[in-house]
C-alpha cells in the first residue's frame, strides 16, 4: 500500500514540474509536439530509474564507507552523465526518428535538474532501494504526463488565434502555470489515502 501511495503522490500530488518545478527546461523546450514529448517522457523515465539504482548503489557502497559523502552531487552527476550517453548511443541505433526528433535536449538529460533531483531526494529520504526505484518511475512518469498534457495543449494553440503579443513563449508559461494550478487540485488526495489506509 506504501507504494502505491509513493506512485499517486509522486505523479499528481508532489508532480516534479509543476509542483517541485525541477526538469522546466525540457518541460518548456520539447513540448512543441506530443510525439516528441513521448520520447523525451520514455528517455527521462529510463535514464531517471537507471540513475536513482546507480546512484544509489554509489552512494551506499562507495561513499558513505569511505566518508565521501561530500562528493555526492559531483559522483552523481557523472553517473548520470555517462548513462545519458549510453541512452544517446542506444537511441542512435535503435531508433534514428526519435534520435533526430529530440535533438539537442536528449543530450540536455544531463543537465536535467529532475534527474539529479530524484537521486539527491531518494538518498535525503533514506529509502531503501526498492522504494527508491517506485519513487524514481513514478516521478518519472509523473513528468511524463505533465510534459505530454502540455504538449497537447501547446499543439491545440497552435491552431487558435492568439494575439501577438502573448504568442510564442509567453502564452506557453500562462499555459504552464495554469496547468500547474490544475494539479494543485490534487493536494491532500496523499493525506486522505494515508488516513484511510491507516498509513502514517
Amino acid at each position: 500500500m506504501e507504494y502505491i501511495l509513493i506512485f499517486i503522490t509522486a505523479i499528481f500530488v508532489n508532480n516534479i514540474v509543476l509542483s517541485q518545478f525541477l526538469g522546466i527546461c525540457p518541460f518548456l523546450g520539447v513540448s512543441k509536439k506530443v510525439e516528441t514529448a513521448v520520447g523525451m517522457g520514455m528517455a527521462v523515465t529510463f535514464v531517471l530509474v537507471l540513475s536513482t539504482i546507480v546512484t544509489f548503489v554509489v552512494q551506499k557502497f562507495v561513499l558513505d564507507p569511505a566518508g565521501l559523502g561530500y562528493l555526492q552531487t559531483i559522483a552523481f552527476i557523472l553517473v548520470i552523465a555517462a548513462l545519458v550517453q549510453m541512452v544517446e548511443i542506444i537511441l542512435k541505433k535503435v531508433s534514428p526518428a526519435l534520435y533526430q526528433a529530440l535533438g539537442v535536449f536528449l543530450p540536455l538529460i544531463t543537465t536535467n535538474c529532475c534527474v539529479l533531483g530524484v537521486a539527491i531526494l531518494v538518498i535525503q529520504k533514506d529509502f531503501d532501494l526498492l522504494t527508491g526505484i517506485v519513487y524514481a518511475f513514478s516521478t518519472a512518469l509523473g513528468f511524463a504526463l505533465a510534459l505530454i498534457v502540455f504538449a497537447g495543449i501547446r499543439e491545440q494553440l497552435s491552431l487558435v488565434k492568439i494575439p501577438k503579443g502573448m504568442q510564442g513563449m509567453s502564452i506557453a508559461l500562462v499555459t504552464a502555470g495554469l496547468l500547474a494550478m490544475a494539479f494543485m487540485g490534487f493536494s491532500g488526495v496523499d493525506k486522505g489515502l494515508s488516513a484511510l489506509f491507516g498509513l502514517n
